[in-house]
């Protein structure tokens, strides 16, 4: 049976990707952007198999009533793909106040909007799978990426207490954790180019050259090979809670949480220190 999809962030990049591929396959889409002209040439191709919706993530009001005509529209909501983001780039203490707030309110807050919107409805059915789009950068955290990096953290944990939430439901939750793909003109996307970029500061202006010198070079990943390994986790009857999209990061990550593991291991010795003496030592040491 065909499934429908309420995919936000679909004007470029995965999200796109998303779609084109869940389209194409026969599926229905309900797609969200903030300029639904960009969506013309898929609505000529698909007809009413596709919804476009425009959508600003950070307005709940205006998400809850795009998320009521996709189900009003199809019937049903199968699908539910968090892909609305940015990344904001710049020193911590670099970045403005307003810089962080918008960071949050786009990756953050909108992802909590569109899922409190989809669970009424996917409660209803009994069924669902809310896709979440987190990032490496969700799992390891870099110079001048701080405000990026707080938001795809949130998301994680917001998505691994939703999932232990709603399982009881028969809704189903996945984070997608990508590497670098090539969203832009076939390249891999600079976040030092490509992102939103705080007032710089010159005293970071030589971390800044030395991370020009390593970052976006690793091979570009292909949307639309995503756009398929996102199919094969949406038709799965056990999908997991996190998955890796891309090369490169893995090792990476094996070796970030082999260290933590070494480092809490470590300091065991200051940790119980620190919790005091225990219930029956105490006593112990009373008598």
């Amino acid at each position: 049976m065909s499934k429908v999809w309420f995919v936000t962030g679909s004007s470029r990049g995965l999200g796109r990707s998303f779609v084109e591929a869940a389209l194409s396959r026969g599926d229905r889409v309900a797609a969200a952007a903030r300029n639904t002209a960009t969506l013309d040439d898929l609505v000529a191709a698909h007809g009413d198999a596709v919804l476009p919706l425009g959508l600003d993530v950070t307005d709940k009001a205006a998400v809850l009533a795009g998320v009521e005509r996709a189900e009003d529209h199809f019937g049903r909501l199968d699908v539910i793909v968090n892909n609305a983001g940015y990344a904001q780039i710049g020193a911590v203490e670099e970045l403005t106040e307003q810089e962080l707030r918008d960071q949050l309110e786009t990756n953050l807050f909108g992802a909590v909007w569109v899922i409190q919107a989809a669970l009424p409805h996917l409660r209803r059915q009994g069924a669902g799978h809310i896709i979440q789009l987190s990032s490496a950068a969700g799992l390891i955290a870099m110079p001048l990426g701080g405000a990026y990096h707080i938001s795809k953290w949130a998301v994680e944990a917001l998505n691994e207490s939703l999932a232990q939430e709603v399982a009881g439901f028969g809704i189903k939750v996945t984070v997608i954790e990508p590497s670098g793909f090539a969203t832009r003109d076939g390249k891999n996307p600079d976040p030092l180019a490509n992102g939103h970029m705080a007032e710089p500061d010159p005293i970071y202006d030589g971390l800044r050259q030395r991370l020009a010198s390593i970052t976006g070079k690793q091979p570009a990943g292909d949307p639309a090979a995503a756009a398929q390994a996102l199919l094969k986790i949406v038709d799965s009857e056990n999908p997991p809670l996190r998955v890796l999209f891309g090369q490169g990061f893995y090792p990476m990550l094996q070796q970030v949480y082999a260290d933590r593991l070494k480092t809490w291991a470590d300091w065991q010795d200051l940790s119980a220190e620190a919790h005091g003496p225990l219930a029956h030592e105490a006593a112990a040491a009373r008598a």
